[in-house]
């Protein structure tokens, strides 16, 4: 539950929303989404208040650990072209995509590194590459803004220097970031500012914090990439 969350996110932002399981973090973007009612307050996405947003396509949403074949014998390419659907329509994507379609869905496919795995089935991609699928099905959208649900959590490296990748990409493009995140990673030089939620309050909104029992090095600043997050206590809240 949040308690009084004021959070705003400016165009070319890269924010990380940390904290420790349970601290509220996946509801504050679940509410920013509208998979989640808040009972007071208000969103707004692009200046718009959400109950009348009708531009998704702006928004590219990659969960957290999502199945991305989903059961069915969808090829990669499939799969990242089913991104296209809420920015052509749903009569236009009955209908097949046309150029464009194509050229994003190619582009997308080169930023997470799978253009030689686009015509195999899904089921047969790792786990890293199949949340890689995720965030090239978002990137083919061609959205505004990118809303990641802790991305690499549980993902080998590899996938993660390939999603640091795509987002910096993403980024010198003009694009926006939101996402959650225990572990930063390879993301952490792209993070420009970290919201820090605490018992559904936000406690820190600035620079990446350095953890508590963790000492920044010379060249590191206050960035621990690689440090536990999610470990409840470690922000020496109250």
């Amino acid at each position: 539950m949040l308690h009084g969350v004021t959070l705003r996110v400016t165009a070319g932002e890269v924010v990380a929303v940390l904290g420790a399981n349970g601290s509220g973090k996946s509801t504050l973007i679940k509410s920013v989404l509208g998979l989640l009612s808040p009972r007071g307050g208000e969103v707004r996405l692009f200046g718009t208040p959400q109950r009348r947003f009708r531009d998704w396509y702006r928004i590219g949403y990659v969960p957290q650990r999502l199945d991305a074949g989903g059961g069915v014998p969808a090829t990669v390419r499939e799969v990242v072209a089913s991104g296209r659907l809420a920015r052509r329509g749903f009569l236009r994507g009955l209908l097949g995509g046309g150029a464009a379609d194509r050229e994003a869905v190619s582009a997308a496919l080169v930023d997470v590194g799978l253009t030689q795995r686009a015509n195999d089935p899904v089921s047969t991609l790792s786990g890293g590459q199949q949340q890689r699928v995720l965030i090239a099905r978002a990137l083919a959208g061609r959205p505004d803004l990118l809303v990641l649900d802790e991305p690499t959590a549980g993902v080998d490296a590899a996938s993660q220097e390939a999603f640091a990748s795509a987002l910096r990409r993403f980024v010198s493009r003009g694009g926006t970031v939101l996402l959650v995140a225990h572990e930063l990673g390879p993301l952490a030089p792209l993070v420009s500012r970290a919201v820090v939620v605490h018992h559904g309050n936000i406690v820190h909104d600035g620079q990446v914090p350095e953890p508590v029992g963790h000492h920044a090095g010379p060249h590191h600043d206050h960035v621990h990439p690689h440090a536990p997050y999610d470990r409840p206590g470690i922000w020496g809240a109250p």
